[in-house]
């Protein structure tokens, strides 16, 4: 008899388990390769922004923006892809969307600031700008501070330069005008007009250090020669050199800072400081800020060498961009103290106020004006003569007014070229005769920048 062999349960597959197992591991590889490919190639995307070739780097991400809108490497990129492909608007929202998930992003605060540039919102350009850059001596109008401003995130983020600046050189003619007063009137100098013809050049650098750190410096030279032979010829040296932490939405900075001016007649004053400034970027539109500096004025010799003084200043400011970034408004306020003097009328309290607006009326024409204000409370009794006398002396406490009014036009005629018609008032109100004065200057400059 024939047995038959006894099948036992477990040991002999069914065809169609091998089916679903097959097809199970199909689907794992399949899903694997899906996976990878949803991937961005990042790598390749860095490469393509460093080569410039915009167009390429935002169709190999674009597809991506959604499934990597957390990263903030991605965001940068597509940001840096969509502002070479001028779609500033675009890459403003991935700038932003990049800082918001890590706030420290140097070069997204560049690429943010450069995006606000090219949508002509220069105000808010420039209060992101700042809280990487720092440079001084910078023309009076917020677009060309912006200018500045972009030129240096371009040479840093376009052609990854560690080192960035910029440069520019001014010449014009103007009339002064000293005004008449009780005090110019008294030393025969009221209303009196020259003619004069000035020039200006410098420059400044920023050298970006590694996590947010940066050295900067500016180096800003002045000559005015004045027409009537009797009247002095003026020069000014300005410099300062600072290191600087980017800190997010914010920088502090502190450094040296120093001004050296002929005062005519061989007479020099030297003026050597330490600062400490913190700028806080609030919002786009808003930016806080805070100062504090401690200065030597030098008189080395001649009739005002009793006016070297050691001042300490504490300062505070806002600045409020508005109309889209085409308007800013500027306040600041200040307070300290004037001592270590040899003056006559002793040490003194200083304290004051400035406002300044700035309008963009297009890319190429922007105009503003600014008041300066301060009081100085001198400390000691001194004999003057008082304005309300007639030839006889007082003991008094001087006690002065300082008013600056300023304003200005800027035509950018063609690319870095400009015409710059500008307006200086300043009256000096004393209740000491001799320290009354008010001039009248009007000038147009032609400035190439670099």
């Amino acid at each position: 008899m024939i047995e038959t062999p006894t099948v036992r349960r477990g040991f002999v597959r069914a065809p169609w388990r091998s089916a679903v197992q097959a097809l199970a591991v199909s689907s794992a590889v399949l899903f694997a390769n899906t996976a990878f490919a949803d991937d961005p190639d990042i790598a390749r995307a860095q490469q393509l922004v460093r080569e410039g070739k915009y167009q390429d780097a935002y169709g190999l991400l674009s597809p991506f923006e959604s499934a990597n809108a957390g990263d903030a490497e991605f965001s940068y990129l597509l940001g840096r892809a969509a502002l070479g492909t001028q779609q500033p608007e675009k890459a403003k929202a991935l700038f932003q969307r990049s800082l918001a998930g890590r706030p420290d992003f140097v070069p997204a605060h560049l690429g943010l600031g450069r995006a606000y540039f090219a949508l002509g919102a220069y105000a808010e350009a420039k209060i992101e700008f700042e809280t990487v850059f720092r440079f001084e001596n910078l023309p009076p109008d917020v677009r060309s501070q912006a200018e500045v401003y972009d030129q240096a995130a371009r040479q840093s983020l376009d052609e990854n330069r560690p080192l960035s600046g910029f440069g520019y050189a001014e010449m014009g003619i103007g009339q002064y005008r000293v005004n008449e007063t009780v005090g110019t009137n008294a030393l025969g100098g009221g209303d009196r007009r020259d003619t004069f013809y000035n020039a200006r050049a410098g420059g400044g650098f920023n050298y970006a250090l590694q996590n947010g750190y940066a050295i900067d410096g500016t180096l800003d030279y002045r000559y005015r020669y004045y027409d009537n032979s009797d009247s002095r010829s003026d020069s000014d040296l300005r410099w300062r050199l600072a290191g600087s932490k980017a800190l997010g939405e914010n920088n502090l900075s502190a450094g040296f800072r120093g001004r050296t001016s002929y005062r005519g007649d061989g007479n020099y004053r030297n003026d050597v400081s330490i600062f400490t400034d913190y700028r806080m970027r609030h919002d786009p539109d808003n930016q806080f800020t805070f100062g504090g500096d401690i200065r030597r004025r030098n008189y080395p010799e001649g009739p005002e060498r009793n006016r070297s003084r050691t001042t300490a200043l504490l300062s505070a400011g806002w600045v409020n961009s508005f109309m889209d970034g085409k308007g800013s408004l500027s306040l600041t306020g200040h307070a300290g103290r004037n001592y270590a003097t040899s003056r006559p009328d002793g040490d003194s309290n200083v304290f004051g106020a400035t406002a300044a607006l700035d309008f963009t009326v297009s890319n190429t024409l922007s105009w503003g004006g600014f008041v300066w204000w301060e009081r100085d409370l001198f400390a000691s009794d001194n004999i003057h003569f008082h304005p309300d006398t007639a030839d006889n002396t007082v003991l008094l406490r001087r006690r002065d007014n300082l008013y600056e009014v300023g304003a200005y036009v800027v035509w950018e005629f063609m690319p870095t070229w400009s015409l710059r018609p500008e307006l200086l008032w300043i009256r000096d109100q004393s209740n000491s005769i001799g320290f009354n004065y008010s001039s009248t200057e009007l000038w147009v400059n032609l400035r190439k920048s670099f």
